[in-house]
């Protein structure tokens, strides 16, 4: 048997696994209930995906990310390292950063000018030396878990001490099988969080690309509706007749097909890229060869790669999109049972940008009009499932990836 049989037996076998699936029911959907347990259970627990660490590149420079209510600071320090704070004063719980981004000496209260260095130690407090038995060393900032995984920057806003939960202190249950489901009071770190992907994605560098361009998308359906859309392009024909007419919907291979990480790659038109125009629109991310693309694994030369545009997903807020010359990524923050916010930003290598023949916007506008697509079907999905007609329906042959979504979601749900 070649490759090329293998790799389609494969699919034939997730095919069939998850032919029988159905889409959720409505109550995942609509109800308040649900959306609140979703932020108990998966945005209160989970590592989130906030940003990339070429949005702070010196020391002093933040942003400052809201969290299913929380306001956190993210800013690297003077030796290079990147901290994760809440956005809360230890005097008086005053907001300390109103911006959401700049460049600070130091974090200063604006109430009463109390003021933490970029590492969060508190290095000024007026007047409280006439306190006794007051110690700055015992005011820093609250930390958040913070981590970084190939340039991207996940914060995890479980409360631990020492490699410790707080609740469970001695008692800390460190897992490295991603696909198991979470139990309450575990904390998993982002290294093993993240161990069945080491090296998967290293060839593309994107600890080193630079944004080109952000756009925040205010969308009215619900997150998992973009997760389910995101994974299948069985809706490609109809909905993307550009994006169809360059990556032909049915060439799709998928080889992390459960779990948290799920999705494959579509092959793009040889000479063709994913631009209004069809052209490539900057240098291409110099990666070499690598084994494990494709269902079977096999080995990928560089012109294949050239071909190819990769789709992950990252449960629970992360769409991962690497194109040769550039890498698109979402950041899907839900609002409500039927709202949510979508930021995305687009990569490209260091190097493209001092190019003549570099064309971002070639890109950004492809992709701005074929997200727009989506997010409008998605609310289309959302207004017909929030009827009393609505019913779970069956998953096609070609939306294996949008059933074991679901299947993943339910696990961390019970």
């Amino acid at each position: 048997m070649d490759l090329s049989t293998a790799t389609k037996a494969t699919f034939r076998r997730t095919v069939e696994t998850f032919a029988p699936a159905k889409s959720l029911p409505q109550k995942y959907f609509v109800s308040p209930e649900v959306f609140s347990e979703e932020q108990e259970k998966i945005f209160s627990t989970q590592w989130l995906l906030v940003g990339h660490q070429s949005q702070i590149p010196d020391a002093g420079d933040y942003f400052v990310q809201h969290v299913i209510g929380e306001s956190l600071i993210v800013i690297r320090d003077k030796s290079g390292e990147i901290h994760g704070f809440f956005n809360v004063c230890r005097h008086r719980g005053t907001r300390l950063k109103e911006d959401a981004c700049g460049h600070a000496s130091a974090i200063q209260c604006p109430y009463h000018a109390w003021t933490y260095g970029l590492d969060g130690r508190l290095i000024g407090a007026p007047h409280m030396d006439e306190v006794p038995g007051f110690d700055k060393a015992d005011y820093s900032l609250h930390p958040v878990n913070l981590d970084l995984w190939e340039g991207f920057i996940f914060v995890n806003l479980v409360p631990k001490r020492d490699g410790y939960l707080a609740e469970e202190e001695g008692a800390a249950r460190l897992r490295s099988e991603a696909t198991a489901r979470q139990r309450s009071g575990d904390f998993i770190s982002l290294e093993r969080w993240f161990a069945p992907l080491n090296g998967k994605f290293s060839h593309w560098n994107m600890s080193i690309l630079r944004p080109a361009k952000r756009i925040e998308y205010d969308v009215k359906a619900n997150w998992k509706l973009m997760f389910e859309n995101y994974s299948e392009c069985y809706h490609c024909p109809g909905v993307h007749p550009q994006l169809q007419k360059v990556s032909p919907y049915d060439s799709a291979e998928n080889d992390l097909r459960e779990g948290p990480f799920l999705g494959g790659f579509m092959k793009i038109n040889p000479g063709k890229s994913l631009t209004m125009s069809g052209n490539a629109c900057a240098l291409q991310i110099e990666h070499p060869p690598s084994p494990g693309y494709g269902a079977a694994g096999e080995q990928e030369h560089d012109k294949e790669n050239t071909q190819r545009v990769f789709y992950y997903s990252i449960f629970p807020n992360m769409l991962l999109s690497m194109h040769p010359e550039y890498v698109m990524v979402h950041q899907l923050w839900p609002q409500s049972p039927e709202r949510t916010l979508i930021v995305c930003d687009w990569f490209f290598h260091p190097d493209a940008f001092a190019r003549k023949d570099f064309k971002p916007q070639d890109a950004i506008e492809f992709w701005d009009m074929t997200n727009k697509q989506d997010w409008h079907v998605c609310e289309l999905s959302q207004q017909g499932i929030s009827s009393r007609a609505y019913e779970p329906g069956p998953y096609s042959s070609r939306e294996s990836i949008p059933a074991a979504w679901d299947e993943y979601y339910l696990r961390i749900m019970k």
